[in-house]
């Protein structure tokens, strides 16, 4: 293989999100353990076109090692010079063909991909002859549950060069409904010889050992039970070495992710809903959002959260 899937520090990988895993979350992320990271999925055309917001979302944290770019468009041509443009900032090279968002499949792109299984080979040929980086592919299952063809895919992905497939248990039609199904993923690590990385309803530690050891796959990604939680990654790691692990205070984690947001310039309406998320199990957090909803700046986010953990240390 021209190359090779790194080898990671834990089989925790924070998978990428869109509005969510922007450059201070996912430092903050890899701080806690995550193996590798991964930037929000971008248009290839927007690279292309040198986009301002597109451009901003390839910012990487000294940290993130390794760190992934994931690309998705409709025009093969522009992921591939957007490729072309990130191998010598990224150390892996991603490819979305899962994303289910209706205004990402009517273009083509992402799941949509699913119907051309060899047009997805082809794409992965092109990257790979193109770039001197690894190519991975993220997929899901098939587009419904009468057209599941994860394994064909993955068969010819591998055929075409790539380093590793991710697989998101759920269909196209599913969306985010519903039950990942694992023993898809299972059969996909059966089916081929590159890493395989799962995805889907993992939120703790315990589900994270449990799907690791049923389907035998290398990593698995860990998407909506980051949300507001970076600390899973160490508690994940902390269970594999030693069936224990540690809760910890959310709003110490949010208090290092504002000061990781405000030196990169994170937009303050994606820093709020980052906020919000960071409440969602504590003890009257309606109450902290209803407060964080109404902070008209920083400042006074700052200060809401600061209070907060004033009161809980009194």
């Amino acid at each position: 293989m021209k190359n090779k899937f790194p080898k990671l520090s834990s089989p925790a990988i924070l998978s990428p999100m869109a509005g969510v895993t922007d450059v201070a979350f996912r430092a903050l992320c890899k701080k806690y353990g995550a193996g590798l990271t991964c930037t929000e999925f971008i248009n290839g055309t927007a690279i292309v076109k040198g986009y301002n917001h597109s451009i901003k979302m390839v910012e990487t944290d000294p940290i993130e090692k390794p760190v992934a770019v994931q690309l998705f468009g409709s025009s093969v041509n522009d992921v591939v010079e957007a490729a072309k443009l990130m191998e010598n900032k990224f150390d892996i090279i991603d490819v979305n063909c899962g994303c289910p968002a209706w205004k990402v499949i009517k273009t083509g792109a992402g799941s949509e991909m699913l119907k051309k299984p060899e047009g997805i080979a082809n794409f992965i040929s092109l990257l790979v002859e193109a770039v001197d980086k690894p190519i991975t592919v993220k997929i899901r299952t098939g587009i419904d549950d009468n057209s599941i063809n994860a394994v064909k895919v993955a068969k010819l992905a591998e055929d075409a060069g790539a380093a590793a497939i991710a697989i998101h248990g759920r269909t196209q039609k599913q969306g985010y409904s519903g039950k990942s199904d694992w023993n898809i993923i299972k059969d996909v690590k059966g089916a081929v010889d590159i890493p395989v990385i799962g995805n889907g309803d993992v939120f703790t530690p315990e589900e994270f050992k449990e799907k690791l050891e049923f389907s035998n796959v290398d990593a698995i990604m860990i998407a909506r039970g980051a949300i507001g939680n970076p600390f899973i990654f160490r508690q994940i790691n902390d269970y594999l070495k030693s069936g224990y692990y540690e809760n910890d205070n959310r709003l110490i984690h949010f208090k290092e992710y504002l000061d990781l947001a405000m030196k990169y310039k994170i937009d303050f309406s994606d820093i709020k809903r980052h906020a919000i998320s960071f409440t969602k199990t504590l003890e009257k957090g309606a109450l902290l959002r209803e407060n964080i909803s109404n902070c008209k700046n920083l400042e006074e986010l700052e200060g809401t959260f600061m209070t907060r953990l004033e009161l809980l240390n009194d």
